[in-house]
């Protein structure tokens, strides 16, 4: 296979309108993909009827509501393509972004992921970014400690990466790319393309990062996790327990100012495990 063969995956919930944009987007590029496959996670809107109608080609996949990472893991599971584009429902991508991705991927043939800038709006209006929010590629482990480093919507993986590591955790149910990318980062560098190809939409009432509280007990979860089951160097797994800490602190704290009881135990059952396991 070559590099052209390229899946687009999307998961979609109930977002026919943002949808229909981001489907345009995918037929506007200068470098047409193998297939366009859209999982749809139990919308109760028009989107089959949307897609029926105007784009009748694309792969159409209706599965009853199980979250965003089960609907990209079976998206991702029945493409064909060697090299897989994932896209958010809610954004969309400007022409170039599937070619200059494909390009970069012929030229470093080492690389399985190649990620690019993006520009932010928030119920239509330009967002800037953090300076914190800084894409950037090569080794990129440490700085996705702290937050997200790459915007799923600008991905470009090989199917076999994304194998390899088992691809999105299913029991999260945020930060669940927080998580991917960290597992994948502590093995692999990472390819960046510095121009802004994705238009990433926010502000909506549905957006997942503003609907849960607390992201951090997820990014915990995950990090747990990462120190228990993967294989760290040492370097990492320093880097590792020290961002566990401070966000375990941090969440605990938040937890015990508003009282939210579950949370509070939820964080001490990690701690206790940590000590026990002697990684605290």
């Amino acid at each position: 296979k070559t590099v052209q063969m390229i899946s687009v995956v999307i998961p979609t919930y109930n977002r026919v309108k943002m949808l229909e944009r981001a489907i345009s987007s995918i037929y506007k590029q200068t470098l047409a993909p193998a297939e366009i496959i859209v999982v749809d996670d139990g919308s109760q809107d028009s989107t089959r009827e949307m897609i029926s109608r105007k784009y009748p080609q694309v792969n159409y996949v209706k599965q009853d509501r199980q979250g965003v990472s089960v609907a990209r893991n079976a998206g991702v599971k029945i493409a064909q393509g060697n090299w897989i584009a994932l896209l958010d429902s809610d954004d969309e991508w400007l022409p170039r972004k599937l070619e200059e991705q494909a390009n970069m991927a012929k030229r470093k043939p080492t690389i399985s992921l190649i990620h690019c800038d993006e520009t932010w709006f928030r119920n239509g209006k330009h967002v800037n970014q953090k300076k914190y929010h800084k894409k950037s590629g090569g080794q990129l482990f440490s700085v996705s400690l702290l937050r997200c480093m790459i915007s799923p919507s600008s991905v470009f993986i090989k199917k076999t990466l994304l194998d390899r590591h088992g691809g999105f955790d299913e029991l999260l149910p945020a930060c669940e790319d927080y998580d991917l990318w960290l597992r994948i980062t502590a093995q692999e560098r990472v390819g960046f393309i510095d121009k802004s190809l994705v238009h990433k939409h926010g502000g909506h009432a549905d957006q997942l990062s503003d609907s849960i509280p607390i992201l951090d007990q997820y990014r915990i979860q995950s990090l747990y996790k990462i120190i228990v089951e993967e294989p760290l160097t040492s370097g990492q797994r320093q880097q590792v327990k020290e961002v566990l800490c401070k966000k375990l602190d941090l969440v605990l704290n938040g937890a015990k100012k508003r009282g939210h009881k579950d949370l509070i135990k939820r964080i001490e059952k990690i701690e206790w495990n940590l000590l026990a396991l002697q990684l605290f």
